[in-house]
């Protein structure tokens, strides 16, 4: 598998300040590429949410750097996402420490993707999202939210959960719940294209707008991505969407 990869991250038209973080980290190795990509949607007062977001991004980029090339030896994803899901865990009780010492309440969400070869495993917290785009979207993670629970239990439909004041109440945010149990996900990587966004890009446009800009067949190259989430991101902030927004495209071919 080849992987091609962009990230965009707009501030919106409204906050002074951008609490999304992203990373995306590429590298060959002798039976392939890996490729880790992450987008976290960090909350608080000030830029402590932009705290929250880019503390849990660094951490994942130095494991990249000094764990993964003890993990390509014998690769097992369900060991790599259980590991995440700890690093995640021992980063909720970090931050709400620190939270705690400046009596700031302060949290990310956390949507985290690493294909090695022809695998992914995907780990998540909150309500950012990872797509897999082919001959349809699909969302491969499920939200964290209080709407998504009761559009589960069958107590709210979708139209209601669009005007919902609780639309934004996560169940789960890495820093600021008491527990944290993050989804693990593990798959075999197809062609096409894999998308993580923050909240703020879905909200205002629909998933047929997403795949008619972002369908495999027009992500000829990494300028071409980076238009078409452009377009897309600047369709949002048309709408009114006043949270931050960030995607990361990855092209797998």
């Amino acid at each position: 598998m080849r992987f091609l990869a962009t990230a965009d991250t707009d501030i919106g038209i409204s906050k002074g300040t951008n609490q999304d973080s992203v990373l995306i980290k590429h590298a060959a190795y002798d039976n392939g590429e890996v490729l880790m990509a992450i987008v976290c949607d960090g909350m608080g007062g000030l830029s402590k949410g932009e705290l929250a977001s880019a503390t849990v991004v660094q951490a994942f980029s130095k494991w990249f750097d000094e764990s993964l090339s003890y993990e390509l030896d014998d690769v097992n994803l369900d060991v790599i996402g259980g590991k995440w899901a700890l690093m995640l865990k021992d980063l909720n009780v970090k931050i709400a420490e620190y939270g705690n010492r400046i009596n700031e309440s302060l949290g990310t969400t956390f949507s985290g993707i690493l294909f090695i070869g022809d695998q992914y495993v995907i780990v998540h917290v909150g309500d950012s999202r990872v797509y897999r785009i082919g001959s349809s979207m699909q969302q491969l993670t499920t939200d964290q939210t209080f709407i998504a629970r009761e559009i589960s239990r069958g107590t709210m439909t979708l139209e209601q959960a669009k005007t919902d004041k609780r639309r934004n109440l996560l169940l789960q945010c890495v820093g600021a719940s008491a527990v944290v149990d993050p989804q693990v996900l593990c798959g075999k990587t197809e062609k096409g294209a894999y998308m993580l966004c923050s909240d703020g890009f879905r909200h205002e446009i629909t998933e047929e707008e997403m795949y008619e800009s972002l369908n495999p067949i027009n992500l000829i190259n990494k300028q071409a991505m980076h238009n078409n989430t452009k377009y897309l991101i600047e369709q949002v902030k048309s709408r009114n969407e006043k949270d931050n927004i960030s995607v990361i495209l990855i092209k797998v071919e």
